[in-house]
């Protein structure tokens, strides 16, 4: 029972991580335009993403553009863009591992067998959670760096957005759901070991046991 409540709560954490890292991919507000010093032009909100820039007037209207190049990209962006589309189909494919080794389904008979497939699964959902871990990291640093640095202009420094919380909190719960699947065991209760009776000793017609029986 307790294999058990591991393995549904920790499945449970990796597919609302999973979910979490397809939201951060798809949202804009990687980063954020940041109004400091002379930059007191507050009518409009600039938002950056992996995959379009938005702008967002005071008045609620919201213009979006999709990146045209790829290869126009800055590198934290194209690693981004390609580490959170890897880390979501590894989720998907460590949701499917993990449903095949579950105890509560019968696709695998043997107990031993089907605690190191979420096993599997579990290694699946940390490397997942590590590879969305990256490029908010790496994003992250150059927000920052850009924004202390003196030689970047004030209008073009950007402030860390709401997707990095997300993803921030998403690889966490991949790395904790993780975790507890790796923990998962066979029940205690079944070993690899099979258990061999001999045959019911019978006796003859005189009542007396067969000597085969004792040789």
């Amino acid at each position: 029972m307790v294999s058990a409540g591991l393995e549904i709560l920790g499945l449970s954490l990796c597919v609302m991580g999973s979910l979490l890292v397809m939201v951060s991919c798809g949202l804009p507000m990687w980063k954020v335009s940041a109004f400091i010093e002379t930059n007191i032009v507050v009518a409009q909100t600039m938002w950056e993403g992996l995959w379009m820039a938005c702008v967002v007037q005071s008045t609620g209207q919201m213009q979006c553009k999709v990146h045209d190049s790829v290869l126009a990209l800055s590198h934290d962006l194209q690693a981004a863009r390609a580490l959170t589309i890897i880390s979501s189909v590894m989720g998907v494919l460590g949701l499917m591992v993990v449903i095949a080794g579950a105890q509560c389904t019968n696709c695998i008979r043997a107990e031993y067998v089907k605690a190191r497939v979420v096993n599997s699964g579990g290694v699946i959902y940390i490397i997942s959670g590590l590879l969305v871990l990256v490029p908010l990291c790496w994003m992250a640093n150059n927000i920052i760096s850009d924004f202390y640095n003196p030689q970047v202009p004030a209008s073009k420094k950007r402030e860390i957005g709401a997707a990095l919380y997300i993803g921030w909190a998403a690889s966490a719960l991949l790395l904790i759901g993780g975790a507890l699947l790796c923990c998962s065991c066979p029940s205690s209760s079944s070993s690899g070991y099979s258990v061999k009776y001999s045959p019911t000793k019978r006796a003859t017609q005189n009542g007396d046991y067969d000597k085969r029986n004792y040789v």
